[in-house]
């Protein structure tokens, strides 16, 4: 089977990812681009003719996602950030507990490598390849390990993208429901951004917010779960901790009282506060690292997951979603 549908010679690649990119830059600037439409653009450049750049996506995409989150903590209020965490701290305990003790016996049922397994499970609790990137190398999870729980991770993500909103919609979800329901049941952060972020109810209530607080306040477990499992493992891997959510809180902190001190700060320019811009900057920002994400899918990529894999990502991924949305809506 083909890499790509297309063979194209390198430097036509070039040209199309590159103009690909340049529109949507612009179309971002100047319009509200759709985060799904981005990444599905992304999917397209990657299956027809592939990504010209594919040893630097990564670190671009890595990057990229933190800036942009870190700039979204400049439109965020620490008090009401405060008060989703504190709400949502006992479900994020519950639901990664669920989701690692069936994600270990449904491995096993499965007969699928503990390693992938656990990758899978940690990926589907936490916060997708994040979790997988820091718990990988204390394990010792070889390449194709690696490759498959991201692969699973990766398809998950992006039919999540693209479902939960309609979903969200049907069902009549509040902006606070559905900003918890994504940071929950949805794996990456770029995902759980790019649901949300289109996400307003009845009342015009934005999700956005408090979707990346408790995302990333989940985050924030890959340094215990980590931990826990090289003590287990009795391993001496390094544990990667996730920095840039603490520049997060900071822009938080600086924007809620920033302002208080220095009233200048209020001041507007083409009609927002500099940090209404900042804001706006992560959300533009967000579109683009979606884009880049698409566009690091492959066909082989796909091949590589297999089948038992995806069937331990979705139906972990249907059962944190259920259950999640189930207690959200007061169902239990």
């Amino acid at each position: 089977m083909k890499a790509t549908l297309l063979n194209l010679p390198n430097t036509a690649k070039q040209a199309v990812f590159i103009s690909c990119l340049a529109a949507l830059v612009l179309l971002n600037i100047f319009f509200a681009f759709p985060p799904p439409a981005a990444l599905a653009m992304g999917i397209a450049i990657a299956l027809v003719t592939g990504h010209p750049y594919i040893h630097l996506n990564k670190k671009a995409t890595t990057m990229l996602l933190q800036v942009s989150v870190v700039c979204l903590g400049f439109g965020m209020n620490f008090e009401h950030a405060m008060k989703a965490g504190k709400e949502g701290f006992l479900f994020t305990v519950c639901t990664i507990a669920v989701t690692l003790v069936v994600g270990y016996f449904l491995g096993k049922k499965l007969k699928i490598d503990d390693n992938t397994s656990l990758l899978i499970s940690n990926g589907t609790a936490i916060c997708g390849g994040s979790a997988i990137a820091a718990v990988a190398p204390i394990v010792k999870a070889n390449d194709n390990q690696i490759s498959v729980a991201l692969g699973t991770v990766f398809i998950l993500n992006s039919v999540a993208l693209f479902i939960f909103p309609p979903i969200g919609h049907a069902l009549g979800l509040t902006a606070e429901q559905f900003g918890t329901w994504c940071a929950i049941a949805i794996h990456d952060t770029s995902s759980v951004v790019g649901a949300a972020s289109g996400y307003r109810d009845a009342a015009g209530n934005d999700a956005l917010g408090i979707a990346t607080t408790i995302k990333l306040e989940r985050a924030l477990w890959i340094i215990p779960i980590a931990l826990g499992t090289a003590y287990f493992q009795r391993s001496t891997g390094k544990v990667k901790i996730p920095y840039f959510i603490l520049w997060f809180i900071v822009a938080i902190l600086v924007s809620t009282y920033l302002p208080r001190l220095v009233p200048a700060l209020n001041d507007t320019f083409a009609d927002k506060t500099i940090f209404q811009h900042l804001y706006t900057l992560g959300r533009k920002g967000l579109v683009i690292t979606l884009f880049l994400i698409g566009s690091g899918l492959s066909l082989k990529t796909i091949r590589q997951v297999g089948f038992r894999p995806v069937l331990q990502g979705v139906i972990l991924w249907i059962l944190i979603g259920s259950i999640s949305l189930s207690v959200i809506k007061g169902v239990i």
